[in-house]
C-alpha cells in the first residue's frame, strides 16, 4: 500500500477533473489490488494481482475492456493471467486486456530478496502500481521463553483517528452539526463514537519530519489531545509510528536520533521511548486504553533493521515496544496493526512468523481500503480466519469507505472475537463526515444507525 500522503493524493485525483480528464462513468484510473505484498524468494511463490478500472468518482467499471501494459521491476515476473487468451508477452513487455471489468495476473517470485515494483498502465489513464517484498524467513529465534495469554478487551469500539484536529484548528477550522457549532470531539460523541486514536511521531518538527517547525503529533500535542479526549469521556488508542515521519508498508523511516545506534542500543531506544511517552501520559491521568506497537507493519518497522526480510530483528524491535507498554501498565492491551484487510495469506504469514518468535500481543488490527485491500468478502473471510486461527480479537484499525458494510463485518467476527473499528481522519480526508466548511454531512448519520444496531456503549 502507498504511504498515507500518496494515498491521499491518489484519492484526490479521482475527484479533481483538472487532473483526470474523464466524465463521470468513463475510465479514469487503473487499479492494482495485490493479494500478497510479501512473497518468499524461493522461485516458486505466486501472488495473484487483480486489475480493474475506476471512474473519477471511484466507481469500479464492470464493463471495462481496456488494454493494459505491465511493467515488473525486480526479481519477479508475470507467468500468466486468469484467462490465458487475454495477454501476450513480447520481450520484457507483458500486455493484456480486461474482460467484464477485470484481469487477474499471476506474479512468480524469483530467488533473490528485495523489492519488486508491479505497474499497470492503459493509455492516458492514471496508472496503478504496487510494491512487493521478496523475503527469506530464516530460522526463528524466540524473543522470550515466557508464556503469554492474550488479554480480552471488553466492550465495543466505535473509534475515529482525528490526529489532524489540532492542525485544522490552527488553520481556523470550525465544526458544526445540524447548524450548531461545537468541538469536533463533542460532535463525534453525539453520534456514538467512544474511542479516539492518536498517532505519535518521535520528532515530527525536524526539517524532514511529519510537521517541520510545528511538531504536530509530537508528545506535547499528543498529551493535549489525550486530555481533551479523556475529558469528553472517550477511551484512547495510541499509535506509535516509531518514526519522525509517516510509517506504513512503503516507508518505515528510522528516527534521526536513532540512526547511528547499534542494534542493541536501538532496542533500548524503542523500549525507553515507549516507557517515556506512556509514563508522561499516565502522569497526567490519560494513560491509553490500548497501544499500537508500530503502524501498518506488515513490511516491518524502523528500517533497515526491522525490515520484513529480517524477521528475527523485527520481532525483537516489536518486543521492545511491547515490553515498554507493559512496563508502564501490564494490563494495557497491545495491537499489532497490518495493512492487509483482505489479504489472508499475507496476514497469516506475518502473524505466524511473529508467533513463531513468541512475540506477545493481544489484538490484531487491519487497515481496509478496498482499492488496495480487496472486496468486502475478502475482508470478512480474513477477519474470520484470523480470529479463529489465532484466538485473538480482530478489528479494523483504519477504513474510510463503505462505512456501514465495514462495521457490519467488524461486529460479526466469529466466536465473539469482534472488537470494532476506527475510521481514519473523518474530519478532513477522503470520504469525510464533514464538508469542507466544517459542517457535518449525511454520512455522520450512518453512525447513529450503527450505534443502534450494535448497541455501542457511549463515551462516558
Amino acid at each position: 500500500m502507498l504511504s498515507k500522503i500518496i494515498r491521499f493524493i491518489s484519492f484526490a485525483l479521482l475527484f479533481t477533473p483538472a487532473i483526470v480528464n474523464a466524465q463521470a462513468g468513463s475510465p479514469a484510473e487503473v487499479v492494482v489490488t495485490p493479494y500478497k505484498t510479501t512473497m518468499l524468494a524461493n522461485g516458486k511463490d505466486l501472488a495473484k494481482i487483480k486489475i480493474t478500472i475506476i471512474d473519477k468518482q471511484g466507481h469500479t467499471l464492470t464493463n471495462a475492456d481496456e488494454h493494459i501494459v505491465f511493467t515488473v521491476t525486480g526479481n519477479a515476473k508475470i507467468t500468466s493471467f486468469g484467462d490465458k487468451r487475454n495477454y501476450y508477452t513480447a520481450g520484457k513487455t507483458t500486455e493484456g486486456h480486461l474482460v467484464n471489468g477485470v484481469l487477474w495476473a499471476n506474479l512468480l517470485a524469483g530467488n533473490k530478496t528485495g523489492k519488486v515494483k508491479f505497474e499497470a498502465k492503459s493509455g492516458s489513464l492514471w496508472p496503478g502500481s504496487t510494491q512487493i517484498q521478496l523475503v527469506h524467513t530464516g530460522k526463528p529465534h524466540v524473543v522470550t521463553n515466557a508464556k503469554y495469554t492474550p488479554q480480552h478487551v471488553a466492550g465495543k469500539i466505535l473509534g475515529a483517528d482525528i490526529s489532524f484536529l489540532p492542525e485544522l484548528e490552527a488553520k481556523g477550522f470550525k465544526f458544526s452539526d445540524k447548524g450548531k457549532q461545537k468541538d469536533a470531539i463533542e460532535i463525534l460523541k453525539d453520534h456514538g463514537f467512544n474511542y479516539i486514536r492518536l498517532r505519535i511521531f518521535n520528532n515530527p518538527a525536524r526539517d524532514s519530519g511529519y510537521s517541520p517547525g510545528k511538531g504536530f503529533c509530537d508528545l506535547e500535542h499528543t498529551k493535549q489531545m489525550a486530555k481533551r479526549a479523556k475529558a469528553a469521556g472517550f477511551k484512547l488508542l495510541l499509535d506509535f509510528h516509531y518514526s519522525d515521519y509517516w510509517a506504513d508498508p512503503q516507508q518505515q523511516y528510522k528516527p534521526l536520533a536513532w540512526r547511528k545506534a547499534s542494534f542493541s542500543a536501538l532496542k533500548d531506544s524503542v523500549y525507553t521511548y515507549t516507557v517515556m511517552v506512556l509514563s508522561q501520559l499516565k502522569a497526567q491521568g490519560t494513560l491509553p486504553d490500548m497501544v499500537q506497537v508500530g503502524n501498518e507493519i506488515n513490511h516491518g518497522m524502523i528500517w533497515p533493521d526491522g525490515r520484513i526480510n529480517h524477521l528475527n530483528s523485527l520481532a525483537q524491535l516489536i518486543y521492545a515496544g511491547v515490553r515498554g507498554v507493559k512496563a508502564v501498565n501490564s494490563k494495557t492491551p497491545v495491537m499489532l496493526h497490518v495493512a492487509l484487510g483482505g489479504q489472508n495469506a499475507e496476514s497469516r504469514f506475518f502473524m505466524d512468523n511473529m508467533l513463531k518468535r513468541n512475540v506477545p500481543f493481544d489484538v490484531i488490527g487491519l487497515s481496509y481500503y478496498p482499492k488496495w485491500h480487496g472486496t468486502l468478502t475478502d475482508l470478512k473471510n480474513n477477519m474470520g480466519d484470523l480470529a479463529l486461527r489465532y484466538k485473538r480479537q480482530v478489528m479494523v484499525a483504519e477504513y474510510t469507505q463503505l462505512k456501514t458494510e465495514v462495521n457490519d463485518i467488524a461486529f460479526n467476527v466469529p466466536n465473539n472475537q469482534w472488537l470494532g473499528t476506527f475510521i481514519w481522519e473523518p474530519l478532513f480526508t477522503w470520504e469525510k463526515i464533514f464538508d469542507d466548511d466544517g459542517k457535518s454531512n449525511q454520512l455522520i448519520d450512518l453512525y447513529d444507525q450503527i450505534v443502534k444496531k450494535y448497541h455501542i456503549p457511549p463515551a462516558k
